[in-house]
């Protein structure tokens, strides 16, 4: 997942859900998420393009996968939400059809690593997702007050 605070994005919807209390762990909280912040997605692709050195497929996420109890977590944290109630795999599933998406999306376990990224010397500016969260929960809130006071 590449994360901006852009509205309509992934981590709009996720934020929006955080901030209703609905933040808490999907299914069995165990499944690993892997994610870039939309800086570090651009700053990739334009190191590979400025590259000829690299060959074939390239993992660009950042290093540090987590499972969705920790992400949301951390997510809660950053936008100052205390608490998020639990999904299970049940009522993620009706969520699903309101959102017109698939539970497959929440629920599979995705542990990427940028490999070959690291080994060849790219710079991550957020590495972790306590950062990237901090960040994109910073931008989004002054988005949405620079929103409220047009």
């Amino acid at each position: 997942m590449t994360l901006s605070p852009d509205s309509g994005g992934v981590f709009d919807t996720l934020l929006g859900l955080a901030r209703r209390g609905l933040g808490g762990s999907a299914g069995t909280g165990r499944q690993f998420l892997s994610w870039i912040h939309y800086e570090d997605f651009i700053a990739a692709v334009r190191w590979l393009i400025d590259r000829d050195d690299i060959e074939g497929a390239v993992n660009v996420a950042a290093p540090n996968p987590l499972p969705n109890v920790e992400f949301m977590r951390v997510l809660r944290e950053g936008c100052g939400v205390p608490f998020g109630l639990p999904a299970n795999r049940c009522m993620l599933e009706i969520g699903a059809v309101l959102m017109r998406t698939e539970t497959e999306l929440i629920l599979k376990s995705r542990r990427v690593v940028p490999t070959r990224l690291l080994e060849h010397g790219f710079t991550f500016t957020y590495p972790d997702w306590r950062s990237a969260a901090g960040d994109l929960c910073r931008q989004s809130t002054a988005d949405r007050n620079k929103a409220l006071a047009a």
